[in-house]
Formats: C-alpha cells, sequence, structure tokens
C-alpha cells in the first residue's frame, strides 16, 4: 500500500527587505502515514461482456472436443465393422470347411462299409468267382446273370427241363453261396413276381426259400412269414413247400406243394458293391 503524505502550508511573512532582516522561512513537519487504496466492485457493464466471451470459450471447446469425440467414436466404429466382416467371412470359410469334413467324413464311412460288406460277400465263397463279379477287372453288384434290387441279388432259374425239386433247387443257390429267396416286404414280392414268367402250364411256378415246420411256415432263415400271400385255392394242401405261381395278383400267388415237384426256382444273395 501506498504512504499517505500529508502537506501543511508555507507561510511567509512581509517586512523588512532581505538585506535588512532575515526572511523567516516556518516548516510543517511532513507526517507520512499508510493509505488504504479501496476497490470498488465492477459494474454490469463491464461484467457482462466478459461472462459472455467466458461462455463462448467454453462453449468452442466443448464443440471441439465432441467434434473430435465423434470422428474418434466413427473411426472406431469402421474398424469395428471392417473387424466384424473379416471375422464373418473367417466364420463362413470355416462352416464351409466343416461340412467339407463331414461330407468327406460321411463318404469314407460309407467307402468304409462297403468295403466291409464286399468283404462279407467274398468269404461266403469257398472259391470267390472273381470273373463273375469283376469281369473286365471292374466289380460289380451282382454275378452276372443275377438281378439286382435293392441290397440283394436275385437269380431266376430259367433253363429248360428237367427242372429241380425243393431241394435240389436249393443246393443249387447254395453252391453259389446263396440260397432260396426269402421274402421281406410286399415290394420284394412285387419285384419278383414282376419277373417270374410264366411257363410250361398254371400249376409250375417258382420254388420260395419257405417250407412247412411243426405246422408253421418258416423261411429258410429261421424267421416266421408274416406276409402270407397265398391264393384262394390250394394246389396241394398237404404240400411242405411253396411255389410263386407266375401271372397272378402279387399279393395271392403262393401256394403249397410237394417238394419232389419239379419246378424252377429263385436264388438270393447279398450284393457285393452297395449303391448306398
Amino acid at each position: 500500500m501506498e504512504e499517505e503524505i500529508c502537506y501543511s502550508a508555507v507561510v511567509i511573512k512581509k517586512g523588512k527587505p532581505c538585506s535588512e532582516e532575515k526572511e523567516e522561512t516556518i516548516y510543517s513537519e511532513v507526517k507520512r502515514g499508510k493509505t488504504e487504496v479501496v476497490l470498488t466492485e465492477p459494474t454490469e457493464a463491464v461484467l457482462r461482456p466478459h461472462l459472455l466471451r467466458v461462455c463462448l470459450m467454453i462453449l468452442f471447446f466443448l464443440l471441439v472436443g465432441s467434434i473430435a469425440a465423434i470422428i474418434y467414436i466413427g473411426v472406431e466404429m469402421k474398424k469395428q465393422q471392417a473387424d466384424l466382416r473379416t471375422l464373418t467371412a473367417v466364420n463362413q470359410q470355416l462352416m464351409v470347411e466343416k461340412r467339407t469334413l463331414q461330407n468327406q467324413t460321411q463318404e469314407l464311412n460309407r467307402t468304409r462299409e462297403n468295403l466291409n460288406r464286399m468283404l462279407g460277400v467274398i468269404l461266403t465263397f469257398d472259391n470267390f468267382p472273381v470273373k463273375d463279379f469283376c469281369p473286365n477287372k471292374k466289380c460289380q453288384p451282382c454275378p452276372t446273370g443275377w438281378v439286382q434290387f435293392e441290397t440283394k441279388c436275385f437269380l431266376f432259374y430259367d433253363e429248360n427241363p428237367p427242372w429241380k425239386s425243393w431241394d435240389q433247387s436249393r443246393k443249387f443257390c447254395q453252391n453259389k453261396a446263396a440260397d432260396l429267396v426269402v421274402v421281406d416286404n410286399l415290394q420284394e414280392q412285387e419285384f419278383i413276381s414282376n419277373k417270374a414268367r410264366f411257363y410250361f402250364d398254371s400249376y409250375h411256378g417258382f420254388w420260395l426259400g419257405l417250407e412247412k415246420v411243426n405246422n408253421d411256415w418258416v423261411w429258410v432263415d429261421g424267421r416266421n412269414d408274416t406276409l402270407r400271400f397265398w391264393m384262394e385255392e390250394n394246389f396241394d394242401p398237404m404240400g411242405l413247400h411253396v411255389l410263386l405261381i407266375p401271372g397272378r395278383d402279387p399279393k395271392e400267388n403262393w401256394t403249397p406243394s410237394d417238394p419232389v415237384f419239379l419246378n424252377k426256382f429263385i436264388c438270393e444273395r447279398d450284393v457285393l458293391i452297395s449303391s448306398s
């Protein structure tokens, strides 16, 4: 704080000339003291422009910060979208590769099953007839002269007479690693009925692998018959073996017959190569 300086008045008396009388000079004491500075509050007219500038500066920095934040967020979102697209493409590629591997695995499993089935078929022979199954060194599902239906091969014996009894027919089939046909369902029954051709007369047919055992009709694989595609009239009610008579309704073309009666017959065996 500045010190307050007080000055006193100086009095000069008139009198004799300076030569005659000494001029009397009176000095007063100078007192120094502390001065107080008092600041008055700024007026409203002074503060208003200042506050406006401050607010504008704050708004400016907020705006700049917001723009920077928006730009940063936009850049990050674009990067994330690009990363997401990349991950999506990678995931799709992995899914394609997974499906490819699954298909390859299924194909390998089918190949393995076919090879195991082929081995099982081969082992049913004492001497595997390579030329019958694999002519020109290319294997086929059924031997030459046999007909395939689903997973079975069928031989319709169609030679000139003399034909064969039921026992002779079965022995013939077994010599070819097969057996007399066992009908599993209506579809197979319709297939063999359509393939079996009429010959000689209406009493001759094709031996099936079905025989009477203790008053039950039993197939050569040991299963009891449940299909019962019997004709209304029986040629030989006392017969112990069954003939399929061609040219009749497949649902009604079985009849009992004496096993020594000579007929044609149908052999059945598994395919060597499955197409499934």
